[in-house]
């Protein structure tokens, strides 16, 4: 069972509800001559990056907030018409939208409503927003890429006319709003107005798929990040992106498991503890793949190093994945604490403080065991 004494709490959990409102859309307008690059290869020089700054969110309307990232509401108490399908923070990141697959918008903190799509009727559905540079418009984008301008956007040409390897899943606008990058489900990249190509993931996309392509400030740059928080560098950029939200979809058996392990979030640790009041580490991760995924295994924390599914080498962890703490790395009888990986370097655990979102690395890696686990 055990427990670790110190902590980095990274995230909190958001729960009031706040719909803005929705309203009718504009029209976009004919397609001016499009400039679009499509992805034909990795950048070599691309590397996973950690971004520690993001809003988490779910169909379902929930969000949670991971390090600077402040908490604004979220719609996980409303009766949706239509699941989310997209968040994007305002410029100065003191708010965001939130948008759902009919293209209706919510907005949160200093995010202003400007029109939706909910009121046409769509050949695809709505897979994102995006606001201009000055936070006093957004486009919304279908996943054929079709585009939707409100505000002071302006509409630069789509992918409505390609025929697609992937759909479309997200879209950023370039420093001056005179062009945007529209990113694929494997992370190719597409290019319109001004919007320079510097590479994707589209010929080695990751197990969790892209949803989101982040410019750099100097606009030479973007990372392509993927659903879980990871990040991959392109062009110009340095250290992690800025703050973004994403939306977090159960795809694998890990996404059922973390999105289980998202609603204990708050609750006590209790040594023992197999929930629903609380939890210790190893009771959370049990019930967390049982209940969510469906899937048993060991009680005691160093019975699932041992025996819980197939060892994971932590360049491999993808969401779900049992990590491991141990007091000798060579003996598994010495392992005293677990917790579930949910990507980009964070886990989801149950310590000294509760059920909470942290950091992998928060005690160094002195006492991590070699390897995790895939039940």
């Amino acid at each position: 069972m055990g427990r670790r004494l110190s902590r980095l709490v990274l995230g909190s959990v958001l729960i009031a509800g706040l719909v803005v409102g929705l309203g009718l859309a504009s029209e976009v307008g004919a397609a001016p001559p499009a400039q679009a690059g499509t992805s034909t290869g990795h950048d070599a020089s691309s590397t996973s990056l950690l971004s520690t700054n993001f809003w988490l969110a779910t169909a379902q309307g929930n969000v949670w907030s991971f390090g600077s990232a402040g908490s604004y509401g979220s719609a996980g108490g409303l009766d949706l018409a239509d699941p989310m399908v997209g968040i994007t923070p305002t410029p100065d990141g003191k708010g965001y939208w939130l948008v759902a697959s009919d293209g209706g918008v919510f907005t949160y903190g200093d995010a202003a409503f400007y029109g939706s799509t909910g009121a046409i009727s769509l050949n695809k559905p709505i897979v994102g927003i995006t606001p201009t540079p000055d936070g006093k418009g957004y486009w919304l984008v279908a996943s054929d890429g079709g585009i939707f301008a409100f505000g002071d956007a302006v509409f630069y040409g789509s992918t409505g006319a390609i025929s697609l390897n992937k759909p479309i899943v997200g879209m950023a606008s370039t420093s001056d709003g005179q062009g945007y990058w529209l990113v694929a489900s494997d992370g190719g990249i597409f290019t319109f107005g001004d919007a320079p190509y510097l590479g994707s993931t589209a010929a080695a996309p990751s197990a969790d798929p892209a949803e989101k392509v982040v410019p750099d400030r100097s606009g030479q740059g973007y990372w392509v990040e993927d659903q879980d928080g990871t990040a991959h560098p392109f062009g110009d950029v340095g250290g992690a992106p800025p703050v973004t939200g994403l939306m977090f979809q159960a795809i694998t058996a890990g996404d059922k498991a973390v999105l289980y392990a998202f609603t204990q979030l708050g609750k006590p640790y209790i040594w023992g503890g197999n929930g629903p009041v609380g939890y210790d580490c190893s009771g959370l991760v049990l019930a967390s793949w049982q209940r969510g995924a469906g899937v048993t295994f060991a009680r005691v924390a160093d019975d699932q190093y041992h025996t819980a599914g197939q060892p994971v080498a932590p360049t491999s962890l993808a969401a779900g994945d049992l990590v491991f703490w141990g007091t000798s790395q060579t003996d598994w009888t010495t392992v005293y604490h677990t917790a579930m990986y949910v990507g980009g370097d964070r886990i989801v655990e149950s310590t000294d403080g509760g059920v909470q979102l942290n950091s992998l690395g928060q005690w160094g890696e002195g006492d991590i065991m070699p390897l995790g686990r895939r039940p």
